[in-house]
């Protein structure tokens, strides 16, 4: 998360009452989808791609409680604050991106380069 410091280059996500603490959209940036969660109040991103497969982590159930994603494909769970990977199959984390809150919006962007 970071504070406001302009929208250029940034993708918006939806307002900020539109992404309430335990759900989660996809937002697109190019052909990057990246799945923006709100975990009690603040605002996480990641690849929406598992590291051990290909598949896309959104259709797997957000726990609010642990601050965890589960790829339904085969049950490998990942943190949302950092992408780490918590348990077998999947050993790599999940690609973490940038959000920020600004113009009432929730933003993002995939900073790779």
């Amino acid at each position: 998360m970071s504070a406001a410091g302009g929208t250029v280059g940034w993708v918006r996500v939806c307002a900020t009452g539109e992404l309430l603490p335990g759900e989660s959209r996809v937002a697109w940036d190019g052909d990057t989808a990246i799945l923006v969660v709100n975990y009690d109040g603040d605002f996480y991103a990641l690849e929406d791609r598992c590291s051990h497969e290909d598949f896309e982590l959104s259709a797997g159930p957000f726990d609010a409680e642990e601050a965890t994603i589960e790829c339904v494909l085969h049950g490998s769970k990942f943190d949302v604050r950092n992408g780490l990977a918590l348990n077998p199959p999947a050993y790599s984390p999940v690609v973490k991106f940038p959000t920020q809150v600004a113009e009432g919006a929730v933003w993002t962007r995939d900073d790779r380069g």
